[in-house]
C-alpha cells in the first residue's frame, strides 16, 4: 500500500492506495505520525482508493485518532468503500470514525 499526504489550510490528508492490512497498517502510523509531529494534528485519512481493511488496519485507524487526539487535533476519514465500511459496522467503530464523503466534507464545518 502506497500513503502520501497533503497539508491543506485547516487539516492535512492522508491517501492510501491498496490494501490496509497487517503490512500497510505500520506504514499508515508512520506516516500518520509524522503529519502530527510537524504540526498538522486535523488529519483526514482518504480511503476512497483502499478498498480491503482488516483488524490490523483498523487497530492502525485508532491508533492514529489516539494520535490526533493527544495533539489536540483529530482524525476522520472519506471516501470508505463498500468493504471497509462493513469492516467498520460489524466492529462498531463506524460510530468513533465517522465517515465523510470527502476529505473536503471532513472539516469543513469546524
Amino acid at each position: 500500500m502506497q500513503f502520501s499526504y497533503e497539508v491543506k489550510d485547516s487539516y492535512a490528508e492522508v491517501k492510501g492506495v491498496g490494501r490496509l492490512n497487517m503490512v500497510a497498517a505500520p506504514k499508515l502510523r508512520e506516516v500518520v505520525a509524522e503529519v502530527v509531529a510537524s504540526g498538522s494534528s486535523r488529519v483526514v485519512v482518504n480511503l476512497a482508493e483502499t478498498d480491503f481493511m482488516d483488524s490490523s488496519g483498523l487497530g492502525a485507524l485508532i491508533g492514529c485518532l489516539k494520535a490526533a487526539r493527544q495533539a489536540g487535533g483529530d482524525l476522520r476519514i472519506s471516501g470508505v468503500q463498500p468493504q471497509v465500511k462493513m469492516v467498520l459496522e460489524l466492529t462498531n467503530m463506524d460510530r468513533v470514525l465517522t465517515a465523510y464523503p470527502s476529505a473536503e466534507a471532513a472539516f469543513g464545518n469546524d
